[in-house]
């Protein structure tokens, strides 16, 4: 990664509500505050990171804005209401100097149907195979091996890097992205046992992306069996998620990685899911509700409430019940002790 800022142009993507100290240091990466050195960046989000930042060499830190302290020699101290979402601004300028977008264009070895409709502004990349009735959309990209199905639609502004599919008749909003090997439009995973064997039922429906939605590598969403899979507007997807047919997500939701939704399963808008969860089909989780990590979700989730385990539980008995579970071991070798001394006792 090659970077390459002066002070005064971090400060001024920061736009800080005070500086403290200064450095003349040009910043040429960006680092943890425990391993920087001089003339790199680093930041502040996590309190439980906060003494290091005594200790940090790095040049310029990026610190919130309530942060008591003084830098040392030759250090500059940007006090800001967010850190994090400072360092993603300065992390995004450095995106757009490392990967600029190709001039537009339809490489040779890309395949594209006479029948489909590809404006002047979009990219289409090596070995791309783009159907009859496709429909892209202004300055959409394509990097190499992205296949794009018969009557699909991309919206502006996508990004779909290399690997990735957008199969018939799926839709995808403006500036959505998918990381590479992202399937949109798989079939569903629906059969019917007849006659002593498993007889696909055809999935007919397709998949529906809202904008500004991002979905992780390797990550798949099914078409539905019928009408549509939908994910809501600004959701994000992480790597190696299932979305089975039927879901329906909503707006805004986060979805962590190892994640899988059973056929049918809706999420209302703004629930996070954390890794390696699975919910059975037909469920419905509320608006702001939160899975956390691991949990096998068999029942709905209300709204704004927050629930882990196996079967899942409300978070705070299941806590609870995780500490006393940690104590069983204890708590029979009690008992035993107890028998023993009960068994001394008789006559």
């Amino acid at each position: 990664m090659q970077v390459s800022f002066t002070p005064s142009e971090i400060a001024a993507i920061a736009q800080p509500r005070r500086t403290v100290g200064a450095t003349d240091r040009i910043v040429s990466g960006i680092a943890a505050l425990s391993a920087a050195e001089p003339g790199d960046l680093t930041f502040l989000s996590n309190a439980k990171y906060r003494a290091a930042v005594a200790t940090t060499r790095a040049s310029v830190v990026l610190l919130p804005a309530d942060f008591a302290g003084a830098p040392g020699p030759d250090q500059l101290y940007l006090l800001v209401d967010n850190p994090s979402l400072v360092l993603a601004r300065i992390c995004a300028r450095i995106e757009q100097s490392l990967w600029p977008k190709p001039a537009a264009g339809i490489h040779p070895t890309a395949a594209v149907d006479p029948g489909a409709t590809v404006p002047a502004s979009a990219t289409i990349g090596p070995f791309c195979v783009v159907e009859a009735g496709a429909v892209l959309g202004e300055r959409v990209h394509l990097q190499a091996q992205v296949f794009v199905g018969r009557e699909a639609r991309i919206g502006d502004d996508c990004w779909l890097m290399p690997g990735t599919v957008v199969a018939a008749a799926c839709v995808l909003g403006r500036r959505v992205q998918l990381q590479p090997g992202a399937i949109i439009g798989a079939d569903g995973f629906g059969y019917e046992f007849v006659d002593g064997r498993h007889r696909k039922s055809p999935q007919v429906g397709r998949v529906v992306v809202g904008d500004d939605v991002e979905i992780g590598a390797n990550s798949t969403v099914d078409r539905a069996r019928f009408d549509r899979t939908e994910i809501g507007e600004g959701t994000k997807i992480d790597n190696l998620v299932q979305i089975g047919h039927n879901v329906i997500v909503g707006k805004h939701c986060l979805i962590c990685s190892q994640v899988g939704l059973s056929g049918s399963v809706v999420l209302e808008d703004y629930v996070a899911i954390a890794g390696q969860s699975g919910l059975a089909g037909h469920l419905t989780v509320g608006k702001g509700a939160k899975i956390a990590a691991q949990s096998g979700v068999k029942d709905d989730v209300p709204a704004k409430t927050s629930v882990w385990g196996s079967p899942s539980l409300p978070i705070l008995l299941e806590q609870k019940l995780t500490i006393l579970r940690n104590r069983l071991p204890e708590l029979f070798k009690r008992v035993e002790a107890l028998e023993a001394q009960l068994k001394e006792r008789q006559p």
